[in-house]
This record gives structure tokens, C-alpha cells and sequence, in this order.
């Protein structure tokens, strides 16, 4: 048995906090921790981790919880602001493209 700690999340250079040894945001861990899925279930849809990495993520976040709460409010901020620029400035682009993707009225998906 090993007697040394590992540490499972990492701050980054830029401020963002990733999965140790991964480029999994810990935002993608605890977004989906949020929504009920197992930590078994998380590795999963990320198999850059194990399920060790996910449960250590978890802890981390569960004993910094007002900090990382902070710091996803912060990010969930920033997003909002990317998205509104980008849609002031590529907004007629960005419609062109959706209204592309959208069936036709009348017409069925396939099977």
C-alpha cells in the first residue's frame, strides 16, 4: 500500500481547475454529478478517468464546495458573455446555420 496522496484536481495556468493528468474540466465532473449520475457513470462518458479520479474530483468539490460554487457561478458568466458576443456579432451567421439543421416543414425524420 502507497502512502502517497494523490492530488486528483488541478488549477491551471488560466485559473480553470481540470481532472489531474486530463484535459476534463472539474465544471463537466460536477455538472454531471449534479445531475444524479454515479461517479461509475461519469467515467464513463469521460474515459480519459477512472472511476478513482471521479470520486477523488467529487471529494475535492465537496470540501471546497463555496469556492468551486463561486468559481462555476463565475463561469456560468462568462459563458453568457461569450454567447450574447457571439451572437451579436455572428447572430445572422449563427441563424443561417440553425434554420439549415432544422427538418422541413412536412418532412419525417428517418427511422
Amino acid at each position: 500500500m502507497s502512502d502517497t496522496a494523490v492530488e486528483y484536481v488541478q488549477r491551471t495556468a488560466d485559473g480553470t481547475w481540470r481532472i489531474t493528468d486530463s484535459r476534463v474540466s472539474l465544471d463537466s465532473v460536477v455538472l454531471a454529478y449534479w445531475d444524479g449520475k454515479s461517479p461509475e457513470a461519469i467515467a464513463e462518458e469521460f474515459p480519459t478517468l477512472s472511476a478513482e479520479y471521479v470520486y477523488g474530483a467529487i471529494a475535492f468539490y465537496l470540501r471546497n464546495k463555496g469556492e468551486i460554487d463561486q468559481y462555476l457561478s463565475q463561469q456560468a458568466q462568462q459563458w453568457e458573455r461569450l454567447r450574447q458576443f457571439s451572437q451579436s456579432q455572428h447572430g445572422p451567421l449563427l441563424d443561417r446555420i440553425r434554420a439549415s439543421r432544422r427538418p422541413a416543414v412536412g418532412d419525417e425524420p428517418s427511422p
